[in-house]
């Protein structure tokens, strides 16, 4: 992969896997913010949890969703982020409030998604190398 797109596919990786991790973390702490005031009471009409069991629960799959971009899922963990990321913002937006919240999510959600592009290319790239490697054209496999 051209050094370019490594940094940038780096930068990236280390943002939104620290990102999930200590957002979903907080989620048990509360130290950013109360998370239970951005419950849709929508949702909360139609699942059967409290705004606190159901901050709790998205702090589990954040965590996991950090940690598997932290140690290299970077493909499947970049758009587990990119669809989560774009979930919270469709269920901020039902509560009438926190817009700007909504709209930083999908900007967010954007760049997860570019993480598994790149991640992507980075396998491709990976591949290439290692059938150039073996003696093989890639147009060959």
């Amino acid at each position: 992969m051209d050094t370019r797109l490594a940094s940038a596919f780096w930068t990236l990786r280390i943002a939104f896997g620290l990102t999930a991790f200590l957002a979903g973390l907080d989620k048990f702490l509360n130290l950013l913010t109360n998370w239970e005031q951005y419950a849709s009471p929508l949702v909360l009409s139609v699942i059967p949890l409290s705004a606190g069991t159901l901050m709790r629960v998205a702090g589990v799959i954040e965590i996991a969703a950090g940690i598997a971009i932290l140690v290299g899922v970077t493909r499947l963990g970049g758009y587990v982020v990119a669809a989560w990321l774009t979930l919270i913002a469709l269920t901020l937006v039902t509560t009438g409030r926190y817009f700007d919240v909504a709209v930083r999510d999908l900007v967010m959600a954007c760049g997860a998604f570019v993480l598994a592009r790149l991640s992507e290319v980075r396998g491709y790239a990976t591949n290439s190398s290692s059938v150039r490697a073996r003696g093989l054209s890639a147009s060959s496999v």
